[in-house]
């Protein structure tokens, strides 16, 4: 540890943020967070643009309600160019294109359920907004209490990932419906991914990847805000 401090102190190069001085892991964690705050405004921001503009809510709703394989299959090609220039070793302006080109496709993809949502009750977003980011920061305090490193998901996390498209493939091919089990399981596996991510910000992101280990939090928490507004939704029918 005390190697690194120097190291970095004296020729200004990122380290992992486990390893760096306890400043710069403190700034690093802080831009880190100022970055998934700044997504999630933008969100919704986004959203706000899009219902209160109906020529182009309506034409979103109905183009990806009518496609919506091609839409998941467009939506996770633009996720992996988004991580791969988060993640890049590019300038910091490709770093933020690949973060704000995944923020604008999550609220596109995101415009159907909302608007369904809007349909079941006005209380309902705002509720699983709220259950979402309450369920995020018990987790991150968890993390960051402990200082657990839960890397040793990463291959179950994955796996469990896998079969969830497999059964929505499956689901769509074969015509059944998944329902409300598999809605609670995959707000289970959503925790597991914030878990994961939030320990890689302490152990395994170095200072200057705040960019993507923000893209990585802002993906997870708008994949729970997805599955917990579900929930709700099947919820309010009965």
């Amino acid at each position: 540890m005390r190697y690194a401090e120097e190291y970095e102190g004296s020729y200004g190069v990122d380290v992992f943020a486990a390893d760096a001085a306890l400043d710069a892991r403190a700034a690093f964690i802080r831009r880190t967070y100022l970055h998934v705050f700044g997504a999630i405004v933008a969100f919704i921001g986004l959203e706000a643009i899009v219902f209160n503009v109906e020529a182009i809510k309506m034409p979103i709703v109905t183009a990806i309600g009518n496609n919506w394989w091609m839409a998941l299959v467009g939506f996770m090609i633009v996720t992996w160019l988004a991580d791969r220039w988060a993640h890049s070793g590019a300038s910091e302006s490709v770093q933020y294109l690949g973060l704000g080109l995944y923020v604008l496709a999550e609220a596109i993809i995101f415009v159907p359920l909302l608007f369904m949502a809007q349909l079941h009750g006005p209380d309902i977003i705002p509720a699983a907004a709220g259950l979402t980011m309450f369920i995020f920061g018990g987790l991150t305090m968890i993390v960051m209490i402990t200082k657990q490193d839960f890397s040793f998901l990463r291959g179950i996390l994955w796996l469990c990932s896998i079969a969830a498209l497999g059964l929505i493939l499956a689901s769509w091919l074969f015509g059944f419906t998944l329902g409300i089990v598999f809605v609670v399981a995959m707000i289970v596996l959503m925790c597991g991914f914030i878990l994961y991510y939030t320990s890689n910000v302490l152990h395994h992101y170095r200072t200057d990847q705040h960019v993507a280990a923000a893209l990585a939090l802002f993906g997870a928490i708008a994949t729970l805000f997805w599955y917990v507004l579900r929930l709700m939704m099947y919820l309010s029918e009965e």
